[in-house]
């Protein structure tokens, strides 16, 4: 078994496009900016991203095509130098809700959320560092 993605289910399809691939700076796979589907990958690793609208996916589970509400889900990305990684999306239009800040004595984090609401958390490895 093998982990293909994790994807996301939007109702503002364009607008998590522009802050997945625009804001944190994912690689589209097929640049399909309107939708209805589309994986993002980091530059390194090979876990993946995908973003679907959820007016697609209602047509298969009706439930899903509820309103979303509450916090789904909680996206983790790996990055080397934190501090310097959210300097970037800031200026891009991030807006941080907590950090950069030590979450443990091997890892500092910092929290945003995309324009759905989802959480995105950016990891720094500090036992990476050497």
């Amino acid at each position: 078994m093998e982990l293909a993605q994790v994807r996301l289910l939007v109702s503002d399809f364009t607008a998590c496009y522009r802050f997945y691939a625009g804001v944190l700076g994912l690689k589209p796979q097929s640049g399909a900016t309107g939708g209805p589907y589309e994986k993002f990958s980091p530059h390194t690793g090979s876990a993946g991203i995908a973003l679907q609208d959820r007016s697609m996916m209602a047509e298969v589970l009706a439930e899903v095509g509820d309103t979303a509400t509450g916090h789904r889900s909680l996206v983790v990305l790996r990055v080397d130098d934190l501090d310097s990684y959210c300097a970037a999306i800031t200026a891009r239009g991030a807006t941080l809700l907590h950090g950069p800040a030590p979450m443990t004595d091997r890892m500092r984090v910092a929290h945003l959320k995309d324009p759905e609401g989802n959480l995105v958390e950016l990891q720094e490895w500090l036992l990476l560092r050497g």
